[in-house]
């Protein structure tokens, strides 16, 4: 047991330390986990849009996805991959490795509830290969790398595997979500990326473009 006179001590010593250093603030609660970010409005991916050169698509001699590096590492074991399902999803927990091994994910392009990281992949708006045909092609590794783990801008989105798969690398013209209630925002993600890589469109994909863009209200 501490004596009387050393607990009075102590206490006076943390009154004193207390006045120097002032009230404690409490740490921040942990943020609610928050989907892709949010793209620029209907009226500026139109704009975007229009800015856009409109050209065939390029050759797709030498492509390769070992061209993108992906995915890398982001901090405290985490790759991209990992730091995309933590963002996307809810009560997302994780192993020591960084690795997703609960939580619920919903899945935008086809309005699907997912329960577990194996039925959810990380899919490239862009894709990789539409990249590539569309300017891709003359960048460098170090471009190819920033354009494949982009956690900036609305690149990356956690979806089912099934329909990640169904999209492969087509266009919109080729394959738009299932869930048309997402046109709005798959079009002014998929525009803003273009811009902002300085990608070309096709004709029917710039065309489809303006049809989604139209759903936004």
């Amino acid at each position: 047991m501490i004596p009387t006179r050393a607990r009075r001590l102590c206490s006076v010593a943390a009154l004193a330390l207390a006045a120097v250093l002032g009230p404690v603030t409490a740490a921040p609660a942990a943020t609610t986990p928050v989907e892709m970010p949010d793209p620029p409005s209907a009226d500026v991916a139109r704009s975007e849009l229009a800015d856009l050169t409109v050209e065939p698509p390029h050759s797709m001699d030498g492509y390769s996805r070992a061209k993108f590096p992906h995915w890398i590492q982001q901090g405290n074991s985490c790759d991209t991959r990992e730091t995309v399902l933590k963002r996307d999803g809810q009560n997302v927990t994780r192993d020591a490795q960084c690795r997703a091994v609960s939580g619920t994910w919903l899945s935008h392009y086809d309005n699907r509830t997912l329960t577990a990281a194996s039925q959810v992949d990380i899919d490239h708006m862009v894709p990789l290969a539409n990249a590539w045909r569309s300017g891709a092609d003359g960048w460098t590794t170090a471009r190819r790398t920033e354009f494949a783990n982009d956690l900036q801008h609305a690149q990356l989105i956690a979806v089912s595997a099934g329909s990640n798969r169904s999209k492969g690398d087509q266009s919109p013209d080729q394959w738009s979500p299932p869930n048309h209630d997402y046109w709005c925002t798959y079009a002014r993600a998929w525009t803003d990326v273009k811009h902002l890589y300085d990608l070309s469109v096709t004709r029917p994909e710039a065309d489809k473009l303006v049809t989604m863009l139209d759903t936004c209200a």
